[in-house]
């Protein structure tokens, strides 16, 4: 049975794309507001998630460094999230497109971290079937490809195809966070373990803190 923590990565992706698509074209009021509120708010998911996960691959064995290198990707992806939210291409078209990047490059370095650190320590705990991790390769190319596309597209002026690869991107990281529902299926004990745990001896604490 699922923990309730699996539908924090679901209401994310479902949310995010409903809402995006629901105030397309939000540069002008009401929609600008909207838009901004909602990418404010999937930020602040974004951020749970990536601690959420920080302490799940510390659990299974991911080491230390990389793994905060990891979740400080993911906080970079949700401050670009932010930051066009609250600065919009009609008002600050620069600061808005450096958000665009930020979150963009972020989000596709976060999940492809991922990939290379669940490959290289192979986790015995990991949930979910044999297809979702070439899924999750899949996504990451497709996301590389769109970037690298988008950036060229905007070196030749052709901003509409160059928005297209934009929204593609978008809606392809927030699958990537809703696939991590998968992951998050049985966390909820996990954290709570986490969360209330005594610490039995030295080394439980410093393994506590060190979190």
């Amino acid at each position: 049975m699922w923990g309730y923590l699996a539908l924090l990565p679901i209401c994310l992706a479902v949310g995010a794309i409903a809402g995006v698509w629901t105030v397309y074209c939000g540069s002008f009021p009401p929609q600008s507001c909207i838009f901004g509120q909602l990418l404010n708010v999937g930020a602040a998911m974004v951020a749970w998630i990536c601690v959420l996960r920080y302490l799940q691959l510390r659990e299974w064995g991911v080491p230390k460094l990389p793994n905060q290198l990891c979740l400080g990707t993911g906080f970079l992806c949700a401050l670009g999230a932010s930051i066009v939210g609250n600065f919009q291409q009609t008002n600050e078209v620069s600061t808005h497109r450096f958000g665009s990047f930020l979150a963009f490059v972020a989000g596709v370095a976060y999940f492809w971290t991922q990939l290379i650190l669940l490959h290289l320590t192979k986790p015995q705990a990991q949930p979910g079937a044999p297809w979702i991790e070439p899924l999750r390769l899949l996504l990451c190319g497709a996301c590389t490809v769109l970037m690298v596309t988008m950036m060229v597209l905007q070196l030749w002026s052709l901003r509409s195809a160059a928005a297209a690869c934009e929204w593609s991107i978008t809606m392809l990281l927030f699958a990537l966070f809703g696939l991590l529902a998968v992951d998050f299926s049985h966390l909820s004990g996990f954290v709570i373990g986490l969360q209330s745990r005594p610490a039995s001896g030295p080394q439980d604490a410093a393994h506590l803190s060190s979190l």
